[in-house]
């Protein structure tokens, strides 16, 4: 019996989205989601899946079935000889970074939050940092879903092959994804280091440390002249003991940070003044730990956001611009702009197919206004060939998406041709899609 719940409302992490779902399933094996697909499919109701709800757009935003797969979860085959590891959908990625962990392994790279799906992450192109690594769906050897006549399909580069780069990055509207098969690595240990530099030294050796390190990311506080800088590489040194700096991260990162945005949101005129306080309070550390302790940090302190990929040859000009705006329009904003570096891969969906990428993510904590910055940073972005994160708020619209994305017709195509009735869609996805099988058939 699938476990069902009615009448519940749902929201999403930052509580920006909010839904209300005839009934919301949990179905615990894979012919269960088989069964409530055929069910679904009879009785002409349509399905969006939902993971940790950590999405800030309409994705999964639906008034008919909405699907978790938390009890679908958890680690099905590790392979050591061929170095893959198989989970289930609705496994959570620090599940799978404590459980490779404990056996020696570990993701080649993760974002720096760790609580979505791995169903979830790979829908919507999550990406962590370090040019020389893709995306967490470019990790991704074989998936396995459950489509809209309710049959098992497995893809991958050698089984069903037609529909493997669509698959790896498609918003939840070819399937569900049940399964998924990844490509790990023996676990590294990680000597992690932050430090502050001024803008002037970020810009004179922005690509000596984007090719020198293995991992490498950066923050721009609105009205300060410093930058935190954080990189991760492999080292001999012996793991420590991170109990102090998780409580320091949780404290000075969430609480503390939580107390500032509260006086921010009441008071907006400190914002300037609490920017570069956080700035001047960024000091050196370095950790040696594994790396799927070191990746991902809590977040605590609810906020919108928008990220962009841009060419990576687009960055320095564009964070440049970036900061001359915030200059210019004085915008009432105290979180810091998170900047990383990404692989070009060829998924068809993927910000970062065909091109080494920068992704530039914007923050606004929650119940300050966001609308005239999100707006203007999303300008500069599209200005710098950006594409926009399929996660984060955006107001890219289809004409603007068939010109981003070279495959976004093929993609549209094998939508098509996986869920005609549209059963996988909602309002939301349609406006991205165009949902007319006309149009979805010639591209236009």
């Amino acid at each position: 019996m699938i476990k069902t719940v009615q009448g519940q409302t749902w929201k999403n992490w930052s509580q920006s989205v909010e839904s209300h779902p005839e009934k919301i399933l949990y179905p615990a094996t894979i012919d269960e989601v088989c069964t409530l697909v055929r069910e679904a499919k009879q009785q002409r109701k349509k399905i969006r899946v939902v993971g940790a709800g950590h999405s800030f757009t309409r994705l999964v935003q639906t008034d008919v079935w909405l699907v978790s797969l938390d009890l679908l979860s958890g680690i099905e085959e590790l392979d050591e000889g061929k170095m893959t590891v198989t989970v289930l959908g609705g496994t959570r990625l620090f599940q799978i970074g404590e459980e490779l962990g404990r056996r020696g392994f570990a993701q080649e790279n993760l974002g720096d939050i760790n609580v979505q799906s791995i169903a979830g992450a790979i829908s919507t192109g999550t990406h962590g940092n370090g040019i020389g690594f893709g995306n967490v769906s470019s990790q991704v050897l074989e998936i396995t879903i459950v489509t809209a006549s309710g049959e098992v399909m497995t893809i991958s580069e050698t089984m069903n092959d037609k529909y493997f780069k669509a698959s790896l990055v498609s918003l939840g509207s070819l399937g569900i994804i049940v399964k998924v098969k990844l490509r790990m690595i023996k676990s590294p240990v990680y000597e992690y280091r932050s430090d502050k530099v001024r803008f002037s030294e970020l810009i004179e050796k922005l690509d000596y440390l984007i090719d020198s390190n293995r991992h490498f990311e950066f923050y721009l506080f609105p009205f300060s002249d410093l930058v935190q800088i954080k990189t991760m590489n492999i080292t001999n040194r012996q793991p420590q003991r991170l109990t102090f700096h998780h409580l320091e991260s949780l404290v000075l990162e969430n609480y503390l940070f939580f107390l500032l945005s509260e006086l921010c949101r009441w008071f907006p005129r400190t914002t300037r003044f609490v920017s570069r306080l956080s700035a001047k309070a960024i000091g050196t550390t370095s950790i040696a730990a594994h790396s799927y302790q070191l990746f991902a940090t809590p977040r605590k302190v609810k906020f919108n956001e928008i990220e962009y990929c841009i060419p990576l040859e687009n960055m320095k000009e564009a964070i440049q611009e970036v900061r001359e705006h915030i200059e210019t329009n004085q915008y009432e904003v105290h979180f810091p702009i998170e900047c990383r570096t990404v692989k070009a891969d060829d998924i068809w969906l993927s910000p970062s197919y065909q091109r080494d990428s920068a992704y530039i993510a914007f923050h606004m904590y929650k119940g300050m206004p966001y609308e005239r910055y999100f707006r203007d940073m999303e300008a500069i972005m599209q200005k710098h060939g950006g594409r926009p994160h399929w996660g984060k708020m955006h107001k890219r619209e289809h004409p603007e998406l068939l010109s981003l994305y070279p495959r976004f017709a093929d993609f549209l195509n094998v939508r098509q041709e996986l869920d005609p009735d549209g059963m996988f869609l909602n309002e939301y996805l349609r406006e991205l899609f165009v949902w007319d099988k006309a149009e979805e058939r010639t591209g236009s």
